[in-house]
């Protein structure tokens, strides 16, 4: 008797989910409906769109390309380097070629653009970034020697290359600038946010960074699109290096023109320091503190801090608390 109404509870049970079930086909018919109303985004295409996941997988090609021998379990040596290199790079090619004709291909249908032969266009591109390679080397070697210069905790170039997540987000950065520059839509945005959400520092590919660059730390550091850095220069955690607020309309007008700050030669900047503004320049060599807030020009040479704060010391005051066990 007992088994009985346990079947029967079974029974209802799946009636019920039954019930639950038959509604999913008019949802999926509801989202149907919103991808052709218009007003939400999606991309219900018959031609793909850049992939994320594609685009990660060829930075890490990159880093394997960029830093020989340091991300990979093999053993790389002089016998093997040609090989290994040659092989690399052509599996590079045919990844990031894929992609830079997808991200053309996908442009010029969103902007109703003519054809500009989007397969030729995208092999030449790759061909064109494939060749600043050596020089993407030579940058970022001297990228890692300003971090040990700049670094005491550094111990070597072997432990900022593996966990040292300015030298990180100033590689993909340093990428995705030559991909930006070569006319390249998307890809190095999705870069750079990448490295963004990895390292938690937020450098846009449009942004135009000397030689010899270092972020210490790095956490919540932002170098905006149109902000240009010099040599030597060194940063520390939280700084901002941003733009003005602007009004919906202001935005508008300024989205081509320069707005964020222009920082020269061996200049510091110590944490949590904000600077504002296309018409903001720091001069050579100036240091600037923790936590200023610039919105104007400084002349060269000239150390910026804040005020020396007033601070209350005073004995702390410890209560005893008497035990509520009494002695025996």
């Amino acid at each position: 008797m007992k088994r009985l109404k346990n079947s029967d509870k079974c029974r209802k049970e799946i009636k019920l989910a039954k019930s639950y079930r038959d509604e999913v086909p008019g949802i999926v018919d509801e989202l149907v409906s919103s991808c052709s109303r218009g007003g939400c985004f999606d991309h219900v295409s018959a031609e793909p769109i850049p992939h994320r996941e594609a685009i990660i997988d060829i930075l890490h090609r990159l880093a394997l390309i960029l830093y020989p021998g340091y991300f990979v379990r093999t053993r790389l040596d002089s016998i093997n380097l040609e090989y290994y290199l040659g092989q690399q790079i052509v599996g590079l090619y045919e990844a990031l070629s894929e992609q830079i004709i997808l991200a053309i291909r996908h442009d010029c249908i969103r902007q109703n653009q003519s054809c500009v032969n989007c397969e030729p266009l995208g092999q030449r591109i790759t061909v064109e970034f494939l060749r600043k390679l050596p020089e993407l080397r030579t940058m970022l070697a001297k990228d890692i020697r300003a971090a040990l210069d700049g670094d005491p905790a550094a111990k070597g170039y072997d432990e900022i290359i593996f966990s040292y997540p300015g030298i990180r987000a100033i590689t993909i950065y340093r990428i995705a600038h030559e991909l930006y520059h070569l006319s390249v839509p998307l890809i190095p945005r999705i870069m750079t946010e990448y490295a963004h959400s990895r390292t938690g520092i937020d450098i846009h590919p449009g942004a135009h960074i000397g030689e010899s660059f270092f972020i210490d730390h790095g956490t919540g550091v932002v170098i905006g699109e149109t902000c240009t850095i010099g040599n030597r220069v060194r940063i520390y955690q939280g700084v901002t290096l941003g733009a003005l607020s602007l009004s919906k309309a202001e935005c508008k007008r300024l989205r081509s023109k320069k707005r964020h700050p222009s920082i020269h030669d061996d200049v510091i900047i110590y944490a949590n320091a904000t600077i504002l503004g296309g018409d903001t320049v720091v001069g050579e060599r100036c240091v600037i503190g923790g936590n200023v807030w610039l919105t104007h020009s400084v002349p060269p040479d000239t150390q910026v801090f804040i005020k020396k704060q007033d601070l209350i010391f005073g004995a702390k005051q410890y209560k005893r608390h008497a035990s509520k066990q009494k002695l025996r």
